[in-house]
């Protein structure tokens, strides 16, 4: 279902009808870009399946990269590029994700409508609007207060009400919403945050780059089991800003 537009009860009849206009020509008017981005996803989604062990996204994981408007998630000089299969600046010294990224990670943790799903990293909170198309609840968490605020507004302004977002520290977690049934993080760390680890339930999957930054990372698996025991597998090369925060556990 399309949260592309605000309740019709928040605005006048005429402005809203002009607003429901705008953004549709808007829409289509990145339709063929958009297509073409999830061809260049699938045919990386193959050539790549060697290492993630996935040579296709599953149709839910796909059809939620088609539904958010990525356009919305991009400052306004980045917009022509919204599509195109790579990072994007979005301020702060941040990015926005390259999408096949977006994609993989999203798949990997193997996204359920009656899963709840810690983000750390909101950054412009597409990723976090990825997710919320696919599963019950979303928290988000960035320690930039400016980019948590501004995603705050974009995700309400967009219609995602199962997404919740604060600002804070992501290395410790959300320890009083979880446990997690994935956590998916969108920033390289060093190492796996144990507070990740504890708030992460029994048969969850995490998402991680580890490395440091301007060095080698890697995407890593992380897999708890119904005993609670941890094993982590290298997915592939990735490169991402650095988790910054975190200290003694």
């Amino acid at each position: 279902m399309s949260r592309r537009f605000p309740s019709l009860t928040s605005l006048p009849l005429l402005p809203l009808l002009g607003l429901l206009l705008a953004e549709t020509l808007i829409a289509d008017a990145f339709e063929p870009q958009r297509q073409q981005l999830m061809t260049e996803i699938a045919d990386l989604a193959t050539e790549t399946a060697s290492e993630t062990g996935r040579r296709a996204f599953s149709a839910a994981v796909m059809a939620a990269m088609t539904e958010v408007p990525r356009h919305r998630f991009v400052p306004l000089d980045q917009v022509p590029a919204a599509y195109q299969n790579r990072p994007l600046p979005i301020g702060h010294g941040q990015t926005i994700s390259q999408p096949y990224i977006v994609a993989l990670m999203t798949d990997l943790i193997d996204p359920r409508a009656d899963q709840t799903v810690l983000e750390i990293g909101t950054g412009s909170g597409y990723q976090a609007a990825v997710l919320a198309e696919l599963v019950a609840q979303v928290y988000s968490i960035e320690i930039i207060a400016p980019l948590a605020a501004e995603a705050a507004n974009r995700l309400q302004e967009l219609g995602y009400p199962n997404v919740q977002t604060r600002a804070g520290d992501g290395y410790y977690g959300w320890e009083e919403a979880g446990p997690f049934d994935a956590i998916l993080v969108t920033a390289a760390a060093s190492h796996v945050p144990p507070p990740l680890i504890r708030q992460l339930k029994p048969g969850g999957r995490m998402v991680i780059p580890v490395g440091a930054h301007f060095m080698a990372q890697y995407l890593l698996l992380v897999e708890k089991t119904a005993d609670g025991q941890i094993s982590t597998r290298q997915i592939l090369p990735v490169r991402f800003v650095p988790l910054t925060g975190g200290g003694k556990d």
